[in-house]
């Protein structure tokens, strides 16, 4: 883990616990060093307060899955694509509707 990067978006979330960008860093720094259980809490956090986030939930679903909870997934996914569509964010919709049909593919 880059602790100065991790040190640095401590004291952005600590100035404005609110900043999903800063806290969706974080836990994409936590992921890159093997701590998905501290990753899950921040991405689930940002769903919590901020669900238009769109990026937050194709990673959040691919823990879900990872952690053989194929239906949290599929529910996160879902709702993702919903959001990226709210948002239109077209290559965010399609990355999770992929994220989907490989769900499903396995049997989920």
């Amino acid at each position: 883990m880059n602790d100065t990067r991790v040190k640095k978006l401590k004291e952005f979330l600590d100035a404005d616990p609110a900043d999903s960008f800063s806290r969706f860093a974080l836990a994409l720094e936590h992921l890159k060093t093997g701590d998905p259980s501290t990753a899950q809490q921040h991405f689930e956090y940002i769903l919590d307060h901020d669900p238009e986030y769109v990026g937050v939930y194709y990673h959040l679903g691919k823990l879900y899955q990872s952690n053989d909870n194929a239906q949290k997934a599929l529910k996160t996914f879902t709702n993702g694509v919903t959001a990226a569509r709210k948002a239109r964010d077209l290559h965010a919709a399609s990355e999770l509707e992929q994220a989907i049909s490989e769900l499903e593919s396995e049997g989920a």
